[in-house]
């Protein structure tokens, strides 16, 4: 069994390490490019639509579907997870502080990346059993006919539903399990089945309970975080301008300032920065499409400006507080390295309470993660199996979450990984091939969402 845990870690390290990193960052530039730099023209349009459209009550979704505003924390509620406290710690301890600019790059043309697949899920969404679905394996066959598209949308949602649905899910109930465990000395059984408890009530709501409960927790621990981070940098705004300096400076000269992280280089700065920035934005993953499917909105790009506000607020807000207070701590030359180091950084400041703070913070982030990571599994699972085996998928997370919370499996996390990773091809590859059409769409000369020329002919 170690050898196989070790072959898949080697597996999902070459994965993300060389293949996706070029693949992820190459699509989000492309995009870029032939958007016109969508994400820089855009911006202040989908800053004004996001509060123009905030709410805690879903008013504005109809009976299927959801508002844009749901669609965007349920996207969201994936988005900012554990990556943000222990993703953004690893890419510091492994890549030094010039990994957060390598990020900041990534994030940039990842939101080009997502709205495209938001314009997509929105032009090829359909409905079924009289809920609307939409997401990556109904643009793929679009730009897929006959076998090939089959094969390559299926190939997508095995590996969703794996990556995502079971064992992302078991990887997120044990972050949870394992901060409350350190930071109270509660069982990580009794959290393990409080967490699995809440997730089966709020998986057997369905998508409108689902939806109403990222709307509200999603602005709430984004606010509680941020909240506590400010906090934390006023306390410490002398170290700003050296903890600037340093993410600039040594994204390109990995040793010129001391008390950065020895042996780094500029090429490991690179390669985590952009690997953990994209892992943690999703851009280009296949995953939050599956939500803005869902959006009630005028026209696709509608929500692909919303998308991008996603991946903004996802890594240059919360992902860049979350480095700025383990840089000003000092702390990276530890050796230290993920939950830990960030638990370490706010204990500075915060003394016993940043156990506590963390603790909580990393309650919600994962939990709602796992909200989100159920949907996008759902959505295939039901593509795979049909509606009515969609009660034995959710028992199957539920069960996941709560085994997953007892204790950390390295097989696990590798896998899911490794999963990960192999859902992006088949998404990059339908997003490459209908480039065109999303251009179009994006100049208003493309089909509606309503257009049903341009569907699927197998749904």
């Amino acid at each position: 069994m170690d050898q196989f845990n070790q072959a898949i870690d080697i597996a999902s390290n070459f994965l993300w390490d060389n293949l996706l990193l070029f693949l992820l960052l190459g699509t989000g530039i492309f995009f870029t490019l032939r958007l016109g730099f969508v994400q820089v023209r855009r911006f202040g349009t989908g800053m004004k639509n996001l509060f123009s459209g905030f709410s805690l009550n879903g008013k504005a979704a109809g009976k299927d579907g959801m508002s844009s505003f749901q669609a965007l924390t349920t996207a969201a509620a994936a988005q900012v997870g554990t990556g943000n406290i222990t993703g953004c710690a690893t890419a510091l301890a492994s890549g030094g502080p010039g990994a957060i600019f390598w990020m900041w790059v990534s994030a940039f043309f990842g939101m080009a990346t997502i709205y495209a697949e938001a314009i997509l899920a929105q032009t090829f969404r359909t409905t079924i059993d009289g809920q609307v679905t939409g997401g990556p394996i109904y643009y793929i066959r679009a730009a897929f006919k006959g076998r090939f598209g089959k094969f390559l949308a299926g190939f997508f949602s095995v590996a969703i539903v794996v990556a995502l649905g079971f064992t992302g899910n078991m990887v997120q109930s044990n972050s949870i399990s394992d901060a409350f465990h350190n930071a109270f000395g509660v069982s990580k059984l009794a959290v393990g089945i409080i967490v699995a408890l809440i997730a089966a009530f709020i998986f057997l709501g369905g998508v409108k309970r689902l939806a109403s409960v990222t709307e509200k927790i999603v602005p709430a621990m984004a606010v509680f975080y941020i909240l506590g981070c400010v906090g934390i940098l006023i306390s410490r705004w002398q170290l700003l301008p050296n903890a600037f300096e340093q993410i600039f400076v040594l994204a390109f000269q990995p040793q010129a300032i001391a008390g950065g992280v020895a042996g780094v280089t500029v090429r490991e700065a690179m390669r985590y920065g952009v690997a953990r920035g994209l892992f943690s934005n999703e851009a280009g993953m296949g995953s939050t499409p599956h939500a803005h499917a869902l959006a009630k909105v005028d026209k696709p790009q509608d929500q692909g400006i919303i998308a991008m506000i996603g991946v903004f607020f996802d890594t240059f807000v919360v992902l860049s507080l979350t480095a700025l207070v383990i840089i000003t701590s000092g702390t990276l030359p530890t050796g230290i390295t993920g939950t830990q180091l960030t638990q370490v950084a706010f204990d500075q400041t915060l003394g016993s309470f940043g156990n506590i703070f963390i603790a909580i913070c990393m309650f919600f982030f994962a939990f709602s993660t796992i909200i989100g990571w159920y949907y996008f599994g759902e959505v295939n699972f039901k593509a795979l199996f049909g509606s009515r085996a969609v009660p034995i998928y959710a028992a199957i997370v539920v069960l996941f979450v709560l085994i997953g919370s007892m204790q950390k499996v390295d097989l696990v996390w590798n896998l899911s990984d490794l999963f990960n990773g192999l859902m992006v091809i088949p998404n990059l590859i339908a997003l490459l091939a209908l480039s065109g059409l999303v251009a179009r769409i994006h100049k208003g000369k493309g089909p509606g969402k309503n257009d049903k020329d341009d569907k699927p002919s197998d749904q």
